[in-house]
């Protein structure tokens, strides 16, 4: 079938759940489903996600259906974030490169696990939105990453059946106060709440592609661009654990839940790597194949 995504834009003082049928054609999901006679209430992106198994059919046949429909309004100028996870799990140095350009010495694979770290919601913005730099940081930079969205929660998952838990893919730019993650007035180094926890320091969206259209996670290219100049360009084969695998090592530490997200990793070519750091009116530029543009201003 034809490829869509799950979008939420904002109409007035509300917001609502949308389909994109193509990066230009968002349309309004309550008015598909009146346009074609459909009865009930007009579930927003979050709860599809929280029992994707059971919508994901008749989503599909709504988005084939929707391309025949003439007079649908375009809000795709309105788009906002997809919806706002309650848990965003993000894996730390998860490509050699992205590594090796922090300085980080990491153990062999067969002798490590992932490093996890979490993201707070409150952190969540969608395109268009700014980032905004906190008055107290001076090396604010940017993260390109692969997010994947879990549709079917579940303990102890194995690596063979993971992928099978993702209803969806979409892009979250893991924005990161370097200057602020380090600390010297602890016996502990590092401090990842303060660095990446900040209010906007998550842009995630432009929306939720189904699973089925990106087949394998780890042949997709990502990149992102800061006022038109690439920095990041790679791939997600890349990556030293794999999707499937780190989900099986969360749910191994705890009950994944439909609607968390995992941001996967991201590859070399951020800031810190290039002693360039974020400044007030640049414009990231996030993007990540099949899925499409993640942009934001930063102020």
């Amino acid at each position: 079938m034809s490829w869509f995504a799950l979008a939420t834009y904002r109409a007035a003082d509300e917001t609502r759940p949308a389909l994109a049928l193509a990066p230009d054609r968002v349309h309004d999901l309550g008015a598909i489903m009146t346009a074609l006679d459909r009865s009930g209430p007009v579930p927003t992106v979050a709860e599809l996600m929280s029992a994707w198994p059971e919508h994901e059919e008749d989503i599909c046949a709504l988005a084939e259906q929707a391309r025949e429909l003439d007079g649908l309004a375009d809000v795709s100028a309105h788009v906002v974030e997809p919806y706002r996870p309650a848990r965003i799990f993000a894996a730390a140095s998860n490509f050699v490169d992205h590594a090796d350009e922090m300085g980080t010495v990491l153990a062999a694979k067969a002798d490590s696990q992932p490093f996890v770290f979490m993201k707070a919601d409150s952190s969540v913005i969608g395109p268009g939105e700014s980032v905004v730099i906190p008055a107290t940081s001076e090396q604010v930079d940017w993260e390109v990453e692969l997010a994947a969205v879990i549709g079917v929660g579940g303990r102890d998952i194995p690596v063979e059946r993971a992928l099978d838990h993702v209803a969806g893919y979409s892009i979250l730019n893991d924005v990161s106060a370097r200057d602020l993650n380090m600390r010297t007035d602890f016996p502990f180094a590092f401090d990842w709440f303060r660095g990446k926890c900040f209010d906007t320091f998550a842009p995630f969206g432009p929306w939720v592609v189904p699973a089925r259209f990106v087949p394998d996670p780890q042949q997709v290219g990502l990149r992102l661009a800061v006022n038109g100049e690439v920095m990041q360009d790679g791939k997600t084969n890349e990556m030293i654990f794999t999707l499937a695998e780190q989900i099986a090592y969360l749910s191994s530490i705890l009950t994944l839940r439909p609607g968390d997200v995992l941001a996967t990793g991201t590859p070399d070519g951020v800031g810190m790597g290039r002693g360039v750091y974020l400044a007030r009116g640049d414009v990231m530029r996030a993007e990540i194949d099949v899925i499409g543009v993640l942009e934001n201003p930063v102020r």
